[in-house]
């Protein structure tokens, strides 16, 4: 099991906690993904949403791409994981700024390729936000253009989104034959497109019998189409450690008091937008990314048994939500990650 962490750039996760005393600024992010190489995590993610989804269109959030490239000149060992979205940049300009930062980071630079689903942010800033199916058709052109353009040493393309002529790119990207693309996504078009293009699936967090059924649906996908296994399956969680089930379920249920502000702002583009296997209820949203279906609350030795169930169904990768995140991180690496190692969860 690797550990992985979604860097703070939002101020926080929670919609209905005005202060998690986590600032969206860069030095925070630093002192978070530093310390966290020292504590055994493996991966953070970064979002790329230009309006923040958390705390209100209003309220700060980081760049995710500018931030990503200063934070690999600054670690060592850790993955760095940038989201992308096609609808908002030139994949051949992209294939150049992902090489880049891949020789900043000596190899630890990937990517999260989302679809994207909120229609208000894209009006905001001219991004490009069609019909459902669309979006996966423009994402499997896009891909095909990164892939091109850090393999060939001449890339020609002649797509129904995109044209390159005698385009080249150097140097290509440290990891051959290209940087590891994750990427999520429910819908039948949704899977099909990861299926044909990525190279590992991550999920929004869900019980360990959706977890398995969706890593067996596509292991199964990808067989049919003849493809190599994938690299790896990621899952989100929230995760609150206590010392006693009745701290956890207090903690529990100060997050999930809801209250009706802008941090809700791109629920109903979230819900309509996309197409999602389970339904999605405002209790739900109120942590981001389904981050409680998990069930990673309650005491070390219950969250330990509950990601050792999860390891089985097939997870390997856990990107965890935490706040405040700085100390909720360390007590996960001090009291969690130590009882999975005992009991043999491997731990890279």
């Amino acid at each position: 099991m690797k550990y992985g962490f979604w860097l703070p750039i939002f101020g926080g996760w929670l919609r209905n906690v005005e202060d998690e005393k986590m600032p969206p600024t860069f030095e925070y992010a630093k002192k978070v993904i530093q310390s966290a190489e020292k504590w055994g995590y493996d991966t953070t993610l970064i979002a790329e949403l230009y309006l923040n989804d958390i705390k209100g269109p209003e309220h700060d959030s980081l760049e995710a791409w500018s931030t990503a490239a200063a934070l690999a000149a600054v670690t060592e060992k850790i993955e760095i994981m940038a989201a992308v979205r096609p609808g908002f940049h030139n994949p051949a300009v992209l294939a150049k700024t992902t090489a880049n930062i891949d020789h900043i980071s000596n190899g630890r630079f990937t990517l999260n390729v989302v679809s994207a689903w909120w229609e208000e942010e894209a009006r905001q800033y001219g991004g490009i936000f069609t019909a459902h199916d669309e979006r996966y058709d423009r994402t499997e052109e896009f891909i095909d253009v990164l892939k091109g353009m850090w393999t060939e040493d001449t890339f020609n393309y002649q797509g129904n989104f995109y044209q390159i002529k005698d385009a080249h790119l150097h140097p290509k990207p440290v990891q051959r034959p290209n940087p590891v693309l994750y990427a999520g996504g429910e819908s039948e078009r949704g899977k099909q497109a990861i299926v044909n293009s990525c190279d590992a699936y991550v999920m929004h967090g869900g019980t360990v019998e959706e977890v398995a059924a969706k890593i067996q649906d596509m292991k199964h996908r990808r067989e049919s189409a003849n493809k190599t296994p994938f690299k790896s399956f990621g899952m989100a969680a929230y995760v609150i450690c206590r010392d006693t089930e009745e701290e956890a379920a207090a903690e529990l249920a100060r997050i999930t008091d809801i209250k009706e502000s802008s941090a809700y702002a791109g629920y109903n583009d979230f819900v309509s937008k996309s197409q999602l296997e389970q339904q999605v209820k405002l209790y739900d949203y109120s942590v981001s990314n389904r981050g409680l279906r998990p069930n990673l609350i309650g005491t070390p030795a219950q969250i330990a048994e509950k990601i050792k169930e999860y390891e089985s169904a097939g997870v390997d990768l856990l990107l965890l939500q935490f706040s405040p995140q700085l100390e909720e991180m360390e007590r996960f690496s001090k009291q969690v990650m130590p009882l999975l190692k005992e009991s043999g969860v491997s731990l890279s």
